[in-house]
């Protein structure tokens, strides 16, 4: 472990932090050893941020709402790390678009921190490393960590086993939009925000939260949730409006959780979760790396194709051939 990058992380060098992010992102055997080591030398700070996952339909505004929002809480005197999955191209696997460049605002200001990660083809709406690079963020001593997702789906609500809250961002819209939206990312939001409330579109906005608020009351009720939650709330990220009464209901509902036991709880159930994704990840890795197994799955590939066995036969021999 790089000593001189882990002392430089810990003061908040953001040049640092995001030579880290690289590091814990790289796929090399070296990379993944060093970055394990740097990670769990950097746990004993025992830092922690409010990670507060965004989720929200395309064209909703996410950007705008994350630089706007990041700009009122390092206003206040707030450190701000955005982690931004970016869909990827399926050629380079690079990013396709660029947060960075459509937060020019906050890119500028001293404390706050943007970085675009392309998703890799990892489902979840959040890249492969995301949940490193939020550890490297509460290391580096910011206070809350924004973790913007690809987009709305079922799959998404993996950022949910990330973060303290899950917020959804969603535009004035009712009826065919409120049935577009899958019913298990709507059941994991702690909190919905209606976006673009302003000029003709406000009232539109009003009548949305309240289909929401609906929606919601009906969905579930669950223990983590305080009598009022979860809440439908509508935000102007364009012209600032509401942005101050989410940060304070966000703030409010991250307090009534710690105080009752809530939040050391789910983050003790999300590490477990997130260990047995490693041990899964990692037998996965070892089929690709493996020439022996690999090569077997191509052959019993084609056999299951040609009828001659079972897809169940044929992953019970491969399984076999893992244990021996």
């Amino acid at each position: 472990m790089d000593d001189d990058l882990a002392d430089r992380i810990a003061t908040g060098d953001r040049r640092a932090l995001a030579r880290a992010v690289t590091l814990v992102e790289s796929t090399r055997a070296d990379h993944r050893a060093q970055a394990a080591a740097l990670l769990d030398h950097l746990r004993g700070l025992g830092r922690q941020a409010l990670r507060i996952g965004l989720s929200g339909t395309p064209g909703v505004g996410k950007s705008t709402f994350i630089e706007a929002f990041g700009m009122k809480l390092t206003d206040a005197g707030l450190k701000v790390a955005v982690l931004a999955v970016d869909p990827s191209s399926t050629r380079s696997g690079g990013s396709i678009l660029g947060d960075k460049t459509r937060m020019e605002r906050l890119s500028r200001e001293k404390n706050a921190f943007i970085r675009p990660s392309p998703s890799a083809a990892a489902l979840g709406g959040v890249a492969r490393r995301t949940r490193e690079a939020i550890s490297l963020c509460e290391a580096a001593g910011f206070d809350v960590v924004l973790i913007e997702t690809v987009g709305v789906g079922q799959s998404e609500t993996m950022v949910a086993q990330m973060c303290d809250l899950f917020v959804l961002l969603l535009a004035p819209a009712g009826g065919d939009e409120l049935q577009g939206v899958k019913r298990g990312i709507m059941e994991m939001a702690d909190m919905i925000l209606i976006n673009k409330a302003d000029g003709e579109l406000k009232s539109t906005a009003i009548r949305t939260v309240s289909d929401y608020a609906g929606a919601l009351r009906l969905l579930r009720k669950r223990p983590q949730d305080p009598d009022d939650f979860p809440k439908a709330l509508a935000v102007s990220a364009l012209e600032g409006e509401g942005l101050q009464t989410a940060w304070d209901e966000m703030q409010a509902l991250a307090e009534w959780r710690r105080d009752h036991g809530f939040w050391d709880r789910t983050r003790a159930e999300q590490a477990a979760h997130w260990f047995e994704f490693e041990v899964r990840e990692g037998l996965l890795a070892r089929l690709r790396e493996d020439q022996a197994l690999r090569s077997a799955m191509t052959d019993l590939a084609q056999s299951v194709a040609a009828g001659e066995v079972t897809p169940t036969a044929a992953a019970r021999q491969i399984l076999d051939q893992m244990r021996g």
